[in-house]
């Protein structure tokens, strides 16, 4: 994708981000409180919702900075950043959504793996950064 097209990507997922942040903030609680006795246990997945729209909302501004910067850094390697930062939120938000709404284990089980494609999305994006950029062979290529 070009640059203009992640910035569009990234701030439509922004914009759900908010969304998300807005029903933990309003409507999630009064669930949790009908769907668990616990307060404790209420209070863990209010906070694990609102880590994963945290983590949501950082990479979507992610994603709008590799738009913003696409013409001046490496565009195969910011491009593969910026899909690892949807899979991450897919993976290590989405998952984190699932299990506060479900109680599914499987789900806990792949947020690790979306962080892991946070942390390689940063990576890649710096090195994007450093790389030379040739636009003429990358536009062949991508």
């Amino acid at each position: 994708m070009n640059g203009n097209q992640w910035i569009i990507f990234g701030a439509l997922l922004a914009g759900v981000g908010v969304a998300l942040g807005a029903i933990g903030a309003h409507g999630l609680e009064k669930w949790l409180e009908t769907a668990f006795d616990d307060p404790l246990e209420q209070a863990k997945r209010l906070a694990n919702w609102q880590t994963g729209v945290r983590y949501h909302m950082y990479h979507a501004i992610g994603i709008i900075l590799i738009g913003l910067t696409s013409s001046r850094v490496n565009r195969r390697l910011s491009n593969l950043s910026a899909v690892l930062m949807v899979v991450g939120i897919l993976l290590f938000s989405g998952c984190l959504y699932g299990w506060v709404l479900t109680d599914s284990k499987a789900l806990v089980m792949i947020v690790p793996i979306g962080g892991f494609a946070f942390i390689l999305a940063w990576v890649l994006f710096a090195i994007a950064a450093v790389k030379p950029v040739n636009s003429d062979k990358e536009s062949k290529v991508l």
